[in-house]
């Protein structure tokens, strides 16, 4: 890159995003509608981020017979004890209303035949408290919403197919970000730039989450927390040297019926159990069975409910309704990132994170399921809210 390039001057913002999945588009959007000039960089275009293909829902207590105390528990559980409970009680407390705001935006979630949301039930939650749109098709939906809103607000300059390459500090305090098309000024920096669970082998995520943003932060002075927790995910479809290799099959399947085999067709684990837990079970059973894989039976399970998992299985070659799927386990999400407090502030002055690629403590080892899209939202606005008070 010509160096005269990468000195260009961009302008001054009160807020720079970098990165575009749901936290990035979220925290950009709050920000705006506080009233602050907002650049949102990504590397790709809008919508084509990790977010952009989860097909988890969010997880919020809506149920009546649900709470933020028992969903605080369950995440507790998950993360074996280690979860900052700070953390948790604000998220836990604080995703009904996420969950309102976005249903008063006019997001679309999936509805039982009386017309009230239907709660799914994924492993580690004692209730049904799991909010889906298109099936499995909830981070297609919400990140295609949120880029619509954030492409309609004047006050949010998209600057996309644009890379971070430095965070423009002088060691003391964030001043902006250095792109490979100029720089940018701005009072206070979002890291919104996802994971690192590509770095696997197998893995469920898009070939970008290499940790981008911790390796930005770390190179201009911010600490890291957390690194060696990286959650896998159960039910990778194990299809080595084909496109769909690592492809997910969403856990909320196994909450409707579908059940794990071993090679002899017989049930070993129990399907709703805690990730980590199925993910030993499954491992284990692949190591006795002298490396032989493991099954998902979804036979039971309407493929309406999840039309692109049934879809995305008869494009690998499957027929899912007369015989199980070969599945492991990948690499899926980070708990660990850049060190924030409650409101996403970094140990940098000026620089801020949010999403996968920071670490409130919030997860503990272990992410309980869909808390990572509601943890988008309600950190995602904080440190947004936080950042315009720089």
């Amino acid at each position: 890159m010509p160096e005269s390039q990468a000195e260009r001057d961009l302008g001054g913002f009160d807020l720079a995003v970098v990165g575009a999945g749901a936290a990035g588009l979220w925290a950009a959007l709050c920000a705006a509608e506080a009233g602050g000039r907002v650049c949102l960089i990504s590397r790709k275009p809008l919508a084509e981020s990790a977010s952009f293909h989860a097909q988890g829902g969010l997880a919020a207590a809506l149920d009546p017979d649900d709470s933020p105390a028992l969903h605080a528990a369950d995440t507790i559980a998950a993360g074996r004890g280690l979860c900052r409970t700070a953390a948790v009680e604000i998220l836990t407390a604080e995703g009904p209303g996420i969950v309102a705001d976005l249903i008063e935006r006019g997001m679309t979630f999936d509805r039982g035949p009386d017309g009230s949301l239907s709660l799914a039930l994924e492993g580690g939650h004692s209730r049904r408290r799991i909010i889906h749109a298109g099936g499995s098709q909830t981070g297609r939906e919400i990140t295609g919403s949120l880029a619509r809103m954030v492409a309609e607000e004047p006050r949010i300059d998209v600057i996309d197919e644009t890379s971070a390459i430095a965070l423009w500090s002088d060691g003391e305090r964030c001043h902006g970000v250095i792109t490979d098309a100029g720089r940018i000024r701005s009072r206070a920096t979002l890291l919104a730039t996802g994971g690192a669970a590509a770095l696997w082998r197998r893995t469920s995520n898009p070939w970008g989450a290499i940790g981008a943003g911790p390796v930005l932060a770390s190179a201009a002075g911010a600490e890291l927390a957390d690194l060696e927790f990286c959650q896998f995910h159960p039910t990778c479809l194990s299809a080595p040297g084909t496109d769909v290799d690592g492809a997910l099959i969403t856990e909320a399947i196994r909450g409707e019926g579908a059940l794990l085999l071993d090679r002899s067709g017989e049930r070993f684990t129990d399907e709703l159990a805690p990730r980590d837990d199925v993910t030993a079970a499954i491992l284990a059973r692949i190591q006795e069975q002298g490396g032989g894989e493991v099954r998902l039976d979804v036979s039971m399970v309407p493929p309406g409910r999840f039309p692109s998992v049934f879809a995305l299985l008869e494009h690998a070659g499957f027929d899912p309704r007369r015989e199980p799927v070969p599945i492991s386990p990948g690499a899926h999400y980070m708990m660990g990132g850049v060190a924030v407090d409650l409101d996403g502030m970094t140990s940098l002055p000026g620089l801020y994170a949010a999403g996968e690629c920071a670490c409130t403590g919030l997860h503990g080892a272990n992410r309980l399921a869909s808390n990572s899209l509601t943890e988008c939202f309600v950190f995602g606005r904080r440190a947004a809210r936080a950042g315009l008070e720089e």
